[in-house]
Parts: C-alpha cells; structure tokens; sequence
C-alpha cells in the first residue's frame, strides 16, 4: 500500500502573475507562498488480476472497473481527474498500469476554497503512481509542468503553476519567473509569525479560479490599462512581502496584505464577493490587522493576519457570522519531496 499526503497552501503576495504569459507582461514576477496543515492524501495498491477500484471519500462515491480500457472509456465526469493523470502513467509504464489497482483520495480543503486543493490532490496522485510505477521525475519543475498542463486538460481554463510547489515541498515558496524558466526557493517558516498571526477563514462561498484568472489574461493581452496597473503593483508587493520576510521586518506585513487586498480587487469585480467584504469589516473591526484574499478570490478562503491577543475575538466575531475558522497551521519542508 502506497500512502501519500501533501500539503495545500496560502499564496502570500504575486498570485495570478504565475499564469502564463501573464509574468512576461510586466517583465518578470514573483511569488511567495506557504504550505499549509490542510492535506490531500491518496491511497494507492496494485493489483494482479487488471481490476481497478476508484473511491473518493469526498465524493462518497465508488467506482469499479473489469480493466484499464473500460475505467479510461467511462464518460462519468466525476472520473476525469482520474483518468486525466493515470492516463499518462499508462503512457509511460502501460504494463504496470494495466495490471490493475485501487485508488483512494481524499482532500481536507474546503470546495473551492483558494487553497490550492485540486493542485495539491494531482501531485498526491502523481506522487504515488511515481512509486507504483518507477516513473520518476527529475526535479519539483519537472513534476510542476506535468501537473499544470494536467489541470488545464482537466478544467478546460488557463492554469499557473504556484500551486503545485508547496504540494512537492512543503516549506514558505519564494517562486521566481523569468524568460528563463522558474526558480524557487524553500525556506521554514517554524518560529516566525506566520504561525503566531495566521488565521484561516472560509467564508463558505467556492470560488472558480480559473474564470476569474482568464477574465484577467483577457483584459491584460488587450492592455487594459486599469488591469495592467493593478498587475504592476502586485509584482511590487510580491517584490517587498518577500524583501520583508527575509529580513525578518514582519511588522510590514499587515501593510503589504491590506496594499494587495486593493490591487486584487481591481483585476476584476469578481475577485471579491459580499462575503469577503463582510468578513473584511468584521476582521478589521475586531482587531485584525489585515485581510488577504487566497487564490482568484470570488468566494473560498481568507487569511486574517490578528495579533495573538485579538484572536480569539476575531474568532468569535466571525464564527457568529457563520465563517468557519479553520485549524490551519504553516508547514515546514517536507523531507521526501518527490
């Protein structure tokens, strides 16, 4: 029995700007993310006899399979992530493939909650048919650009590739991209802030991310000019939330969450949502410090920055609202990363 899980993540500044071509508009971009304690896990076993076994336990549903041919012909949507990734392991290791196995996923992030879900299940995934099969892979890149083209397959839209970083290595993700490719760096964020002032908020409303990402590609290849500024400025913020993660100035965060909660919200109305603007007022009213919105926005998840004293208040004001506050810690690099 393969066993794997893998972390989901909070983007911290330069989202969006990793959907390509978007990061050559504005000449290069960056982007800082963190792994977090919400999992998507998969159990995988192998099998002799070429039968297959599907379940989701998110789904609640079960699928089962005579052999390989009839699980990649089944026309049930529910099973194209499914047969999207497995279909490719089949291209590279058919033998192996073909003799038949069981698969189990599950994911603990909330439906469309900007966190990253749907990345983090399709590295599990390939994560452990890596194991079943020998197909290994070179680098985090590597498994990256499988995985974004992978998605785009899957959900018909533009994807970017932030993502699946924090999913392959767990840890605080500082994502360079360039002409040149991507470069990352891994650091811990054990001891910092971003444990103490970390909350994670659904506000219960799941967003699509990528429509809200496409609307903005639409509007940037025409070089709306609106949308261009509000690009540039969160290249500038992704630049010094960075800048001020390294040189340990965790005081200019709040400021940097609140400059990127407007730059967002000017890509394109849907990025915000009544709920969040409610949750906006009622975090800030109670004592937070700043909000910031996680993935396209629209619905999902919001990190609130709150100073360990005004927690609780925070979490009370907001759970009378009925926002669920979820037990959400950083992740530190993992140690096996593919």
């Amino acid at each position: 029995m393969i066993t794997i899980k893998s972390p989901t993540r909070v983007d911290l500044a330069g989202g969006t700007l990793d959907l390509w071509p978007l990061y050559n508009f504005v000449n290069s971009a960056r982007t800082v993310n963190l792994a977090i304690d919400i999992w998507t896990k998969v159990n995988l076993e192998g099998h002799t006899d070429q039968s297959i076994e599907v379940y989701s336990l998110d789904l609640k549903q079960k699928w089962n399979f005579e052999n390989y041919s009839q699980f990649i012909r089944t026309l049930d949507p529910k099973l194209h992530l499914y047969q999207s990734v497995i279909s490719k392991f089949h291209q590279k290791a058919p033998g192996i493939v073909e003799k038949g196995f069981s698969i189990t996923t599950q994911s603990e992030s909330p439906i469309g909650g900007g966190l990253g879900g749907s990345s983090s299940l399709i590295i599990s995934m390939m994560k452990a048919f890596s194991q079943l099969t020998g197909v290994k892979f070179s680098s985090p890149h590597e498994m990256v650009h499988w995985a974004h083209n992978l998605e785009a397959e899957i959900l018909n839209t533009p994807t970017g590739t932030q993502d699946y970083y924090p999913a392959i290595t767990g840890g605080l993700n500082y994502l360079n991209y360039d002409t040149f490719g991507i470069t990352q760096n891994v650091t811990d964020p054990k001891g910092s802030p971003l444990y103490d002032n970390f909350l994670l908020v659904y506000t219960g409303r799941s967003h699509h991310s990528g429509l809200n990402n496409f609307e903005v590609l639409k509007s940037a290849i025409v070089q709306d000019t609106k949308v261009m500024a509000a690009l540039n400025k969160i290249k500038i913020i992704a630049d010094h939330m960075w800048e001020a993660i390294q040189s340990k100035a965790w005081e200019k965060l709040p400021g940097l969450f609140r400059e990127e909660y407007d730059a967002r919200i000017q890509l394109t109305p849907a990025f915000t949502s009544p709920e969040i603007e409610r949750l906006h007022q009622i975090g800030l009213s109670n004592g937070a410090q700043a909000v910031k919105i996680c993935g396209a926005g629209g619905g999902g998840c919001v990190l609130v920055w709150v100073s360990p004293e005004h927690r609780q208040k925070v979490i009370s004001a907001c759970e009378n609202e009925k926002f669920q506050c979820l037990n959400a810690r950083p992740v530190s690099p993992l140690q096996d990363q593919l």
